[in-house]
This record gives C-alpha cells, structure tokens and sequence, in this order.
C-alpha cells in the first residue's frame, strides 16, 4: 500500500510541471531510440555483408594475386596466377576433397545493343563457374569447353543487363551485344546463348549485373592480360570443397601447392568463406559498438538532466519535505519517493524511445540516402533489452543523489524554508 501511495504522489509531482517532466523526458527518449536505431544499423550491415559472403557460394576458397612493390610503387597486384595454376588445382587424386575449381578475370565493359548502352563488368569464365558458384542460367546454356577452345565470341547476360537491354530473357537469346573496352578504344559482337538466374542484391557486387564471356575469348582478345613471362593471368581461382570443415586444411594444401609452383613467391592470398566473414564481422562489430557508444553518450547526457531537474524539484520541494517529516515520515521514505520519481521518468521516456528506435530503424531500411547500397536494419530483441535496462539503470544512479539529499533535510530547517 505504501508503495501505491508513493507512485501516485510521484505521478501527482510529475504531472505538477508537465513541460519540465517532458523535456527531462526527451533526453531519455533521444538515447535510447538512438541506441536502438544505430545498433539495428550495425546489424544490418553486419547481416548485408553475411548475406554477400554467402552469396557467393557455399564452402568456397579464393586464391587472388598478392599486393607486392613493382618498380618502387607499393601495392600492386601482382600477376602471377594463371589458368594452369587453376588447372593444377583440379587434381581429384592429389586433391579429392575439393569438388571444382574455376579461374576467371574481369573489367569494366560497356554493353551496347538494340539503341541501348549500359555500363557492367565483364567477367570471364570457364564452364566449371556455376557448378562452383552456384550460379546457373535461366534461359540458355553458359559458356562450354567448345567456347573456349575455339575462343569464341558468345555471352551470357546477367538478369539485370538483359533486362536493360531487351526487356526480358527470352527477346535476349541470339541477340548480338557488342562489348566494349578501354573507353570504348576496343570493342567486340557477342552473340547472346544464355541469360543468368537472378540473384538479388543479397549477392556480392550485384552479380545480376554483368556478362560473362569464356575466359580463353578474353585472353586472347585482351593482350594487356599477361604477366611479366608472357603468360595470359587470371584475376582469381575459386575453388569448393566438400564440407566446410575441410575449409582449413585444403587452404593450407592449396597455398603450399602454389609456392611450389611459384618457386617459394608469395605472390597470392589463399582465404576462405570463413576468413571473410571472420574479417567483415571484426570491422561490422566495432562500428556498431562504435555507433552504441556515440548513442549512449546521449543516454549520460539525459541522465545528467535528470539529476539537474530532480535537484530543483528537491529545492522547490523543501517545505513539503519538511511538513511529511513532521507528520512522521521517514527519511528512507523520502529517498524512495524521490527515488521512484526519478526512475518513472526514465522508464516512461524507455519505452518512448524503444518505439521510436524501432520506427526510425523500420523507416530508414531499404533506403540509399544517396549511396548506391540501400541501408539494412535489423532490430533485434538484445538492443530492446539493454537499451531499456541502461535507461533505467541510468534514472536510478541519477536520481538516487537528489533523493539521498532530500533525505537528509533537517524538518525543522526545511519548514522555515519560504
């Protein structure tokens, strides 16, 4: 009964100057939907590259060329993979647990067909690529060893570049695209045998978005893709193993296969699925604890507001303090009335700002602001949580220093008080 009381005079007290309770409020309601908004963003993003990593493929390993210093420049890929090192790799009796291995190159293209030019990467390819990335046409076939022998000019179109260019897959088929390169200066007909299944924009680098070409037909039309020997380079070699729990050994099998072959270089980087999301999740964690923190510190800022405005209510209040002494209350009924008052404030903005963290996260996903990637947000009940528990943790540590001191008024000295 006693706490009933003291919760209705706590709210009578409240209710007494509303716009100073709401502005006190508003500190608590900015903290928390801040906290809550800005760690649904670092979710989001931590999720969005997830959903890119695994949108490769699954089990999947990628050895790409190494930065090195070439000519007193720093940081510049080298070129030493090749085809036959992807060949060497493909080797089910000295490697049985890998299931296929594809190379492949890329550049920027321009895509030009039926009066329509789009901007896309070109990426080539030999015939293992879907079966290793999990990535099949839709309509058509993809490029075949029969391409590739004979380097021939044939592409497949991503879902998106078709669209663009022809309005659907099927008008697609046996059309002729011209591929250009190098601003335009080089420039190739490609007769169109197969469109791409669509991915969605979980996929890396929007792989809906691009053509793809038989690698040995890029090879040999392209001479800038050679390294210092001569030999044609490829930009990566994907390789898919079994399980994922075969991820690590194969990596170290593949990376001392390929000394071997480069005569101790290390001229490449071998990681797996794993070591990306490993690495992207590292950078995701800090920034959302980053965000958290920068959000809390408005959370202090509301607490201190708090403090300052229950330290005027007990100077405004002192003569009541000393007529409830008087008639016989407490000091540790004092304390907790001040106390409770205090933490009905921050609870009351909590769950405000709970609901207005999770709108302004449900608002701001799916939205580009200007960028290119639309922001993800994923809210998640943890946030909820820890958001709340601060903010009432933070109206207990703030108001208990008023309520002590409002406590320990003299009754006498507090009546005189006009």
């Amino acid at each position: 009964m006693i706490l009933v009381d003291t919760l209705r005079t706590a709210v009578r007290a409240l209710g007494t100057n509303k716009l100073r309770t709401s502005l006190t409020m508003l500190g608590i309601v900015i903290g928390v939907g801040a906290v809550i908004a800005l760690i649904a963003a670092g979710r989001g993003a931590q999720k969005g590259v997830t959903d890119k990593v695994r949108g490769l493929g699954s089990n999947l390993i990628f050895v790409r060329p190494a930065q090195t210093s070439q000519a007193g420049v720093q940081n510049v890929l080298a070129t030493s993979l090749t085809s036959a090192d992807g060949d060497a790799l493909n080797n089910p009796q000295q490697f049985p647990q890998i299931v296929g291995v594809t190379s492949q190159s890329a550049a920027a293209t321009q895509a030009i067909a039926n009066g329509v030019n789009v901007s896309t990467t070109l990426t080539a390819a030999d015939p293992n690529y879907p079966a290793v990335r999990n990535f099949l046409p839709a309509v058509g076939r993809f490029v075949d060893y029969q391409d590739g022998s004979t380097n021939a000019l044939v592409t497949v179109l991503g879902a998106t570049v078709a669209t663009e260019l022809f309005g659907d897959a099927q008008s697609a088929m046996g059309q002729t695209v011209r591929l250009a390169f190098a601003g335009g200066e080089i420039g190739f007909n490609f007769r169109v045998v197969g469109v791409m299944q669509t991915l969605g924009s979980s996929s890396s680098t929007n792989q809906d978005d691009q053509v793809f070409v038989p690698l040995t037909t890029l090879q040999s039309r392209i001479r800038f893709l050679r390294n210092p020997l001569g030999q044609t380079n490829v930009q990566q070699i994907t390789i898919k193993v079994n399980k994922s729990s075969q991820l690590g050994s194969t990596k170290t099998a593949v990376t001392q296969l390929l000394l071997q072959r480069h005569n101790g270089a290390q001229d490449f980087t071998v990681q797996t699925q794993d070591d990306l999301l490993s690495a992207a999740n590292d950078v995701s964690r800090t920034l959302t604890l980053l965000l958290a923190a920068i959000a809390g510190i408005s959370l202090v800022v509301g607490g201190i507001g708090i403090m300052n405005i229950m330290l005027v209510s007990v100077t405004e209040r002192t003569r009541e303090i000393g007529i409830r002494k008087a008639v016989g209350a407490r000091r540790g009924d004092i304390l907790l009335q001040f106390v409770v008052e205090a933490l009905i404030v921050t609870v009351a903005g909590g769950v405000i700002g709970i609901v207005t963290g999770i709108l302004a996260a449900r608002l701001a996903s799916g939205q580009n602001f200007g960028g290119s990637t639309p922001v993800q947000t994923v809210v998640t009940p943890v946030s909820i949580v820890a958001a709340f528990g601060v903010s009432a943790a933070i109206g207990l540590f703030f108001g208990i220093y008023p309520a002590f001191r409002a406590s320990r008024l003299d009754p006498i000295e507090a009546l005189r008080t006009e």
